[in-house]
């Protein structure tokens, strides 16, 4: 089995309870959704939290945001949506507080970051990375993992190509061009869709999984998930990848999984993390299984990150980056996430693990 490495608002009440949480010294920890520690939750916070990353998060961020803020009144978070490559450039520069971000910091990228601290990553938003794409009259399509690398890679150039049509039977394709439509900025969804491409289709797609598209692949190409959905939206016979939240009106392609294929969707998603292990090479990352054949397993999925340093320079930094960590993987920051992004929760174990890294972060010195 081949692995390779990854991986608005809430209810009035929702909110009204973690806010009592959060003034309430009296609670406990484990009464609290949003795993704070008791001495966290009573601790003023206040200030302006800047982070910056994956625009994929951008949805699910209006909603944390808006959330973080009716629990802790006198704290503000700003969110730069750059890309991925951009946010954790801007973190390791000290630009940003915290990146977000659809892969995980490599080795080198580790080093630069959080000067005598160490990074760790909170998984924090699972979604489908849809295959998308805009043809007349045709709601969707099935393709295999082979098909689609060869339409990505450019060996397959007309939607009624045989290939398409023998995993389509019935449908009436049209012998329009296949326009490829890809990320012109490093991307986390780049990096997560061409390891699935690896992974899943390694004799067609001989690329390894990277943040920016092959340079010798010809085709359309767009900044940040926003652009590649509005060009592909404009483009008769285009296809594209995109988190799944942010396709607005766009078909998608149901992805050969085994003898079956698989639409994308939250709980499809979902159950592809249910299996993944922690990376190794970088705390609190995970490792997905690009070729899975389990039934209702959708393997082209995101998990995008909250990087954050286990020291800051000041009480102020802490506090924040402990606040806004702790909700954004509560269960009420995650139904947040879901009601506005259509995400999929992050699990008991995962929560688990986060907060006690999050917990753990102190003043630097």
């Amino acid at each position: 089995m081949k692995f390779s490495r990854f991986y608005r608002s809430a209810a009035i009440a929702s909110v009204a309870a973690l806010a009592l949480a959060a003034c309430s010294s009296d609670d406990s920890a484990d009464e609290n959704a949003g795993g704070d520690s008791g001495e966290q939750a009573s601790a003023e916070v206040s200030g302006n939290l800047i982070g910056g990353g994956a625009s994929s998060q951008e949805a699910a961020m209006t909603a944390w945001t808006s959330g973080i803020t009716e629990a802790h009144p006198d704290l503000t978070v700003q969110y730069d949506p750059v890309g991925s490559g951009s946010g954790r450039e801007g973190f390791i520069a000290g630009q940003y507080t915290f990146a977000g971000s659809d892969s995980a910091m490599d080795a080198e990228e580790q080093e630069q970051a959080c000067g005598s601290g160490n990074v760790f990553h909170v998984p924090s938003y699972i979604s489908p990375v849809a295959v998308a794409f805009n043809l007349e009259g045709v709601d969707t399509l099935n393709m295999n993992p082979e098909t689609i690398a060869k339409v990505f890679a450019g060996e397959i150039t007309s939607w009624d190509d045989a290939e398409i049509a023998e995993q389509n039977e019935g449908v009436e394709l049209p012998a329009t061009d296949i326009t490829v439509v890809h990320r012109s900025d490093d991307s986390g969804t780049t990096e997560n869709f061409t390891d699935y491409l690896n992974g899943a289709a390694g004799d067609v797609w001989t690329w390894e999984a990277a943040d920016a598209w092959p340079e010798e692949l010809t085709g359309e190409s767009a900044q940040q998930t926003s652009g590649v959905v509005s060009l592909t939206t404009d483009t008769e016979g285009a296809i594209t990848y995109a988190d799944a939240s942010q396709i607005g009106d766009l078909s998608t392609i149901a992805v050969g999984v085994g003898d079956d294929y698989v639409e994308y969707s939250a709980e499809a998603a979902a159950s592809a993390v249910e299996t993944a292990e922690e990376d190794p090479e970088a705390e609190g990352a995970r490792i997905l299984d690009r070729s899975t054949e389990e039934e209702g397993v959708y393997p082209i999925v995101m998990i995008s990150y909250h990087i954050f340093c286990d020291t800051y320079d000041n009480e102020e930094m802490v506090n924040q980056v402990k606040a806004f960590g702790n909700y954004v993987i509560s269960e009420d920051g995650q139904a947040a996430a879901e009601e506005s992004a259509g995400s999929a929760p992050i699990s008991e174990t995962i929560r688990s693990e986060a907060t006690e890294r999050i917990d753990a972060i102190t003043v630097a010195g």
